[in-house]
Parts: structure tokens; sequence; C-alpha cells
């Protein structure tokens, strides 16, 4: 049976309704998962969260929703995007990564801060810190300077987030 057959307006509504919610929205932030550290990590993050630079990248501030002490963002379409308190990465302790035979991951360090840089399908990079007691995520878009980002978030991480294993 043709749902469609016996009601003409039912194509045209739904139509609009697609074009409507895909156009409408709250603001242009971006939506993102907030992690869920221990107290510890926490505590940790929120100390990072008051010392994030104004701008990364030269980009200003735009936190993502939900707001969260522990996410921050700059720019927007897509967003640099921090995430603090993540649970460490699968590749930090992968073999590959660190003898440098895994061709989408790779360790390095930026201004005194150890990161652990993973390309994403989307074009993106992931770069997730190593050797601190929280783990910090920064999101950076495809076509964005990684090293720019990088070295604008370095200083509020070694003021906040002490060298250590954080699990």
């Amino acid at each position: 049976m043709n749902l469609f057959r016996h009601r003409p307006l039912a194509l045209p509504a739904l139509a609009l309704l697609i074009v409507v919610t895909g156009c409408s929205s709250a603001d242009d932030n971006a939506a993102v998962t907030v992690p869920e550290p221990d107290g510890k990590a926490t505590k940790l993050c929120r100390n990072l969260e008051e010392a994030l630079p104004a701008k990364v990248d030269g980009l200003s501030r735009d936190d993502p929703e939900p707001r969260s002490a522990l996410t921050a963002g700059w720019g927007s379409s897509p967003a640099i995007i921090l995430r603090c308190g993540v649970v460490r990465p699968p590749r930090m302790t992968d073999p590959k990564v660190a003898t440098g035979a895994d061709p989408d991951a790779v360790g390095g360090e930026v201004n005194g801060v150890g990161w652990l840089m993973e390309k994403r399908d989307d074009g993106s990079s992931r770069f997730t810190t190593s050797s601190r007691l929280a783990y910090v995520e920064v999101t950076v878009p495809s076509g964005r300077d990684t090293s720019g980002a990088l070295v604008d978030l370095a200083a509020a991480i070694k003021k906040t987030v002490p060298v250590g294993i954080a699990d």
C-alpha cells in the first residue's frame, strides 16, 4: 500500500520539515561528547579550563554544546575542539606508533607537551596529550594549521596538567 497516495500534502510537508530541521539551530556551536573523568582528572581539567587562551590559531573561543568545564572550542563550522579527561586512546600504547609503522598515528612534542597525533577519516587531526595526569584531546579540522593550535594550547596545559601517567 502506498502511504502517500491518499495524502497529497504529506510529501511537501515532509520535505519542508527536513529543510527546516536541517537549517534551524539555536547557534552554530558544535556538539561534543563531554568526557567523564575521575575526580582527580576533573579537578585538573577545571584548572585547565580557567587557563585556556581566548584565541587559538587566530580563532576566538566559542565553546561547544553542551557547555562544560571539560570542553572548549575555537572558531566554528568546524571548530577546533578541546576535551579534557578523555580515556587513553588505544593507539597510545600501540607498538606500531612507537616504531613509526602506523601511517595514521605518530607521537611528538610541541613546546614541552607530548602528543599522540591521529589522522581521521574526515581529514581532521586528533591530538591527545601523553605523559600528563589527565588526557587532553584536541581535534583540529582539515585545512587548519595543527601546529598553531598546539603551540597556543601548550602553556595552559603545562601550567595546569602535571607530567605523569594518567592511568
